[in-house]
């Protein structure tokens, strides 16, 4: 907290006495022609394959849609989302086959994947309308990126800065399934002579299930205080705070979607011993991030950059599940005496169960960067200090099926005869994080550069048990160093070359560290003996920015060891994040997008990507081990195109966006996988500013999932194998069905947008 408060006074400083650090003028690339409408493919310099979109992208977009729905059209991104509008947490986000446990995500430079899974919460983030900017590495992270397990590759969101003038803006959406919103934005300009402005936002969403019964609800707010100096010295405060109570949609087998399509959901009305009731199925969360980033040009040769950050996290996945007044267990421990359940008959009761997780984290990363001749040297610090308490309670619920409480705090959770917790799962971890990272980057000839860099890593993972058993506390302490290299080779003011190899490793997720337990027996034993994951990456890239053309070309290939693939268990009745130890996997590709321009006003986008991604090794299962070698690695498809187009002409503006996904595999067999899809998103609108007062006043009508395709559109679950598989020693291994998402409906929004 007094790093974070250190931070923050910097906003207050007086004028420093120091000149800018001069550009590099080798790096700094300016073209003349069509401005971008769209807003993608931006400018880019990075040794690495960079996609990015700005906010003239995303004001054409629907406003409820999350970063992973905005990032869709981006060349590796394979997004699958459970509703169309982006509210609800069943969603997945895949680069280049790879997980979003995989994928490092920052918002304002603080981190937003969480500790314990590394999983991250798009509907959770900033409202779109505060968005300045996405950026999208899809392979090389930062090597000053606070995030562990970067493999998958780097999102990145920027907030828009105050306005230098007062104002306020006010966004009223309505639409399908009856979606109201309602987002105001105040801007105070430069406070008085204290070099301050800021900006505070509200959003309150409200849309019904788009199958199925129940709604969501959603409030935010957002704000922003800055301060900057005429050295490029700059100093801001970010503050992002959702309050959700999100309905997470059922997941079918491929036996289930077959049988009932989009009607498999939960039950509309409750009866006694319902335990598919809709609202026990409701995920209520409240986070708060708070950011501090610093930039100090402290002389012409000198810098410091540095973000300290503070987050708070409380939310419950519940589910409907029964309890009986006896023959119960904590832990190993039989519990003699019976509980007392409120309504129960026969001796049992239907309840909620809840799977509740209370996170506190903290951290900040801090380097100095100093300009030596052709030498760019930078040096650098992370700590990160996070906890994590997880519980799965129970909760009575009332004669109509409402949870007595939905949140499932513990204060109000049943409890044994003498007054102990009732938990199927108790647990605290705590994690901490410490980096020191080095760096050189040489400008060799005025358009050659040399990068290079190393990481040092520690984590350390220390928890308790408090269920009653063999396993009390846990510790797991993990070392890497990960060096890097790169080269960005300008050929002229138009055409760059580059070329990268960068590492990377990410530890078990904390669920693998303790003990589960089933009729007073251990049902899956802890270990902290699992190999990290490790992975070697290299890019070769060619990037062209003419002056109404530009693209982009990236071949890529990754080297996994103990490759980490996410997963969902059914713990007791919870649907939990898990780890699979994949093995070995190889993986290559081509990205590609290009952006045209013809004329002012009008943009051409088009994104690609091929990948061929396999498994190096046969999968122990048991004793005995599955024949993978030589399998598709799952979720993983061979091809993908998007393709988009804008018009803008100052007074009416449109788009289309439309995404093609290829077969997925879901099995490590690949004796189960979804076809390929395709989805199509179109917007019009027309700016009123000049038919009114000059005030920016807009209307748009936002269609998505125009031709509304009854898919499945990712794999929320896999498996090692569907089907009944011999293994090479000549065990039966059983098959088990894995879980898919069910992509989102057709929805149309109709927002107006007045600023004042």
């Amino acid at each position: 907290m007094a790093a974070l408060l250190l931070s923050v006074a910097w906003l207050a400083l007086p004028t420093m006495a120091s000149a800018q650090q001069a550009a590099d003028a080798a790096s700094d690339i300016r073209v003349v022609g069509h401005r971008d409408p769209e807003g993608l493919l931006p400018e880019q310099t990075d040794p690495k394959a960079v996609s990015a979109i700005s906010s003239d992208f995303i004001v054409k977009q629907a406003p409820t849609l999350n970063a992973f729905q905005l990032v869709n059209l981006l060349p590796g991104a394979n997004v699958a989302s459970s509703d169309p509008y982006g509210l609800s947490t069943s969603s997945s986000l895949t680069l280049r086959g790879l997980g979003q446990d995989e994928i490092g995500v920052l918002m304002e430079g603080a981190p937003q994947n969480d500790i314990g899974y590394y999983y991250a919460y798009p509907s959770q983030f900033a409202d779109p309308g505060n968005v300045r900017r996405i950026a999208l590495a899809q392979g090389a992270v930062d090597i000053d990126s606070p995030t562990v397990g970067g493999a998958g590759g780097l999102l990145a969101l920027t907030l828009d800065d105050p306005k230098e003038r007062p104002g306020l803006l006010a966004d009223l959406s309505a639409g399908s399934y009856a979606l109201r919103r309602v987002f105001v934005r105040v801007d105070t300009g430069m406070i008085g002579d204290t070099g301050l402005k800021a900006f505070i936002s509200y959003s309150n969403t409200r849309a019904d299930n788009w199958r199925g019964a129940g709604y969501d609800t959603r409030q935010h707010v957002d704000a922003k205080l800055l301060r900057e100096w005429a050295d490029g010295s700059r100093a801001s405060l970010a503050l992002s705070y959702n309050d959700a109570n999100s309905s997470s949609y059922p997941s079918p087998t491929l036996a289930d979607w077959q049988a009932q399509g989009r009607g498999f959901n939960y039950d509309a009305r409750y009866s006694p011993g319902d335990t598919n009731y809709w609202r026990l199925y409701r995920a209520p969360f409240r986070n708060l991030y708070a950011s501090a980033p610093v930039h100090l040009v402290l002389n012409d040769r000198l810098t410091f950059d540095g973000t300290t950050y503070l987050q708070f996290g409380y939310g419950n996945s519940p589910y409907g599940t029964q309890l009986a007044t006896t023959g119960n267990f904590l832990g190993e421990e039989a519990l003699a005496e019976p509980i007392a359940l409120p309504g129960a008959v026969d001796g049992v009761a239907t309840v909620l169960g809840n799977y509740t997780g209370d996170q506190m984290r903290n951290g900040q990363v801090a380097k100095l960067t100093l300009q030596a001749g052709i030498h760019r040297l930078t040096a650098g610090l992370w700590f990160d200090y996070g906890t994590d308490r997880v519980t799965q309670t129970y909760t009575a619920i009332d004669a109509q099926g409402m949870p007595v409480d939905q949140w499932g705090y513990r204060s109000k959770a049943i409890r044994t005869a003498d007054g102990r917790l009732l938990a199927y799962e108790n647990q605290r971890t705590v994690t901490v994080t410490k980096s020191l990272f080095l760096a050189d980057s040489i400008a060799i000839t005025p358009r050659l550069t040399v990068d290079l860099g190393i990481k040092g890593v520690n984590l350390l993972r220390n928890g308790r048990n408090y269920l009653p058993g063999p396993q009390a506390g846990v510790r797991r302490d993990s070392y890497v160093a990960l060096p890097r290299a790169a080269v960005h080779v300008a050929i002229d003011d138009r055409q760059q070359l580059f070329a990268n190899i960068t590492t990377n490793f990410r530890t078990p997720n904390e669920f693998t560290l303790y003990n589960s337990y089933d009729g007073g027996v251990v049902s899956t034993r802890g270990t902290d003996s699992l190999k990290n994951e490790y992975s070697v990456s290299q890019e070769l890239g060619y990037r062209y920015i003419g002056p109404n053309l530009s693209a982009s070309v990236t071949g890529f290939h990754y080297k996994f060891r103990n490759r980490q693939l996410a997963t969902v268990v059914d713990n007791g009745g919870a649907l939990v994040n898990s780890t699979l130890n994949a093995g070995g996997q190889t993986s290559y590709g081509v990205d590609a997008e290009i952006d045209y321009r013809p004329a002012r006003g009008v943009s051409v986008y088009v994104s690609g990507e091929y990948l061929r991604a396999r498994i190096d090794d046969d999968l122990p299962v048991g004793g005995d081990f599955l024949p993978t070698r030589g399998k598709r690695a799952v979720s993983s498809p061979t091809l993908q195109l998007g393709g988009g187009g804008t018009y803008d002409d100052g007074l009416l503006f449109g788009s289309v966006a439309g995404k093609y996904v290829g077969r997925q595999f879901a099995t490590f067999m690949n004796d189960e996988s979804i076809p390929g899809y395709a989805t199509l998103d179109l917007a019009i609108g027309v700016h009123l500013a000049d038919w009114l007062d000059g005030k920016r006043t807009d209307l748009r009508l936002n269609a998505i999932n125009v031709t509304n395709p009854r898919v499945l559109a990712g794999v929320q679950a896999v498996t090692t194998n569907a089907v009944d598989t011999v293994g090479r020693e000549g065990t039966l291994i059983v098959g088990q069905a894995p879980a898919y998402y069910i992509g989102g409906g057709a929805a149309v929004v109709a927002t107006i947008s007045r600023a004042f």
